[in-house]
């Protein structure tokens, strides 16, 4: 591990878990150590164009600020470069940690062999780092079993699963279509590769079918997980293969709610339906955002996968925590996750599957949206 350079710090050991004011906060090793006020701790997000991002980013900043450190947190709102730069000035102001979900996960490394020259501790969140030493823990959910889960949802929703994921016996033949996320997002091929390996027996099998035959990653991934760009290949496969929505479709693997948005968008304005039970294909997703909550109540979408960022924000907080402290941070996973140069030590949260029988319980009981907000389908 490497060791933080704080200026001036002559030694380290800060006392913050469970700390319940400013005072304990600042309380030292007792030796004339650093204290929680003295670290600033660099967060890099990615956009706030995303309801998830903007949720995570104030997550993480709230708690690292409760628990007494300095924050500098900011968004590069899709832009590689801004988000160098703004981790060039992170590391010229004198942050001691670094909390970076990246836009591109092969971007960065300029930045963050920088940092590791200085001795600052680098926490890839939720997005790994790739091509660089200079990585030293990342903080995800198991991203491998939210593309299981984000299949499971669709087959949930055409009915060869119940809600328990327990096989129907249903021997129906279906059509879909498959999308995949952003190929410069390390996370994306955890997630089709996931899905994929569930939806393959139902392929072997002939249940289902991908009426387009598009099946490979580089050929359904959607850049930037844009909306836009995922709406635009929804029409495109519907001119071309479903006679501009007068053939069969069935169901959609999407996995992020805003890609959702845009498939059900292409879908309703080609005639399939408002709603699923006027004829919508189902469509999955993740992220639980707050438009697509609504559109599960309301019996648009089929279901999300909610990843509560709160304790995805924790895990990064302990990480720092544990570095600030001069300790390696706790992890339930040193095999998965390669960046190509080293094997990343992590720690991986698991997520759920989210359809309306399961809004109350998981997204509305836990405090993470409110039933106003989700009648609105607007985050207040």
């Amino acid at each position: 591990m490497r060791a933080i350079a704080l200026t001036g710090a002559l030694a380290l050991g800060i006392g913050l878990a469970g700390c319940s004011s400013s005072s304990d906060n600042t309380a030292s090793n007792g030796d004339g150590g650093t204290t929680a006020e003295d670290i600033t701790v660099g967060v890099a997000m990615p956009t706030e164009t995303s309801e998830r991002w903007i949720a995570d980013g104030d997550a993480v900043k709230s708690q690292l600020e409760e628990a007494g450190y300095d924050v500098d947190l900011q968004y590069a709102n899709d832009d590689i470069p801004r988000q160098q730069q703004q981790l060039d000035q992170m590391i010229t102001n004198g942050a001691d940690i670094l909390i970076v979900a990246s836009i591109d996960g092969t971007a960065l490394a300029t930045q963050l062999e920088n940092a590791a020259d200085k001795g600052i501790p680098v926490i890839a969140y939720d997005r790994l780092i790739n091509g660089t030493e200079a990585v030293d823990f990342y903080v995800t959910f198991d991203n491998y079993q939210v593309g299981v889960q984000q299949a499971q949802t669709l087959l949930q929703g055409l009915g060869y699963l119940d809600g328990d994921n327990a096989d129907t016996g249903l021997t129906d033949k279906k059509i879909i279509e498959v999308f995949a996320g952003s190929p410069d997002d390390n996370n994306a091929p955890f997630f089709f590769n996931g899905a994929m390996d569930t939806l393959k027996p139902y392929l072997d099998d002939g249940r289902l079918t991908i009426g387009s035959g598009q099946d490979d990653f580089d050929t359904v991934s959607t850049l930037r997980w844009d909306q836009a760009t995922a709406q635009k290949r929804m029409e495109d496969l519907i001119t071309s293969t479903y006679s501009g929505g007068s053939k069969p479709l069935d169901g959609v693997l999407s996995p992020y709610d805003g890609i959702s948005r845009g498939i059900i968008t292409a879908l309703d304005n080609a005639g399939y339906g408002s709603t699923i039970e006027e004829g919508l294909p189902i469509v999955s997703g993740q992220d639980a955002e707050i438009a697509s909550v609504k559109m599960i109540a309301d019996g648009v979408q089929y279901g999300t996968i909610f990843k509560d960022t709160r304790k995805l924000a924790t895990q990064a907080v302990d990480a720092a925590s544990a570095y600030a402290e001069g300790n390696e941070p706790e992890a339930n996973d040193t095999e998965t996750y390669d960046n190509g140069v080293k094997v990343v030590p992590s720690f991986l949260l698991e997520s759920d599957i989210v359809t309306s029988d399961k809004i109350q319980s998981l997204l509305v009981d836990s405090g993470y949206w409110t039933e106003d907000e989700i009648s609105k389908g607007v985050a207040e």
